[in-house]
């Protein structure tokens, strides 16, 4: 950004260099501002809640409404407390079911592994490494 890079730099740095002091803000940024937009949606599903969205047609669109706090609440109660039962289920009866095999096999320090793959929310990571030559 011309003219005002440089300070911004600094500012963001807090000093010449990436140091302590820039570990210490951004880390700070990453703890509270997950925090903060929770607030924001929290207290935006308030209002929303409170006064309705607006309409831009200007239908009354009242008559089909009913409170959310009573129906709405305890239909995701319940179909939250339904699905972890199923996962509680399947964990506690099936527990190996979507481990990986090769975890099963003996170790043997002096084998690799034919085929060395990382967990599947590392795959594309993965793959950018492995495209690069």
């Amino acid at each position: 950004i011309p003219y005002l890079g440089n300070d911004i730099v600094l500012w963001v740095w807090g000093g010449f260099s990436i140091n302590n002091s820039t570990l210490n803000r951004f880390y700070s940024l990453h703890f509270i501002l997950p925090f903060t937009i929770l607030m924001l949606v929290i207290t935006h599903l308030m209002f929303l809640h409170k006064s309705g969205s607006s309409n831009p047609l200007g239908i009354k669109s009242d008559l089909n409404k009913i409170p959310f706090h009573i129906y709405f609440t305890i239909k995701d109660v319940y179909m939250f407390m339904l699905i972890m039962l199923t996962f509680s289920i399947i964990i506690l009866q099936y527990p190996y079911m979507f481990s990986d095999p090769d975890n099963f096999t003996s170790a043997n320090p002096m084998v690799t592994p034919v085929h060395i793959q990382p967990e599947w929310y590392f795959l594309f990571a993965y793959a950018i490494l492995r495209s690069i030559p």
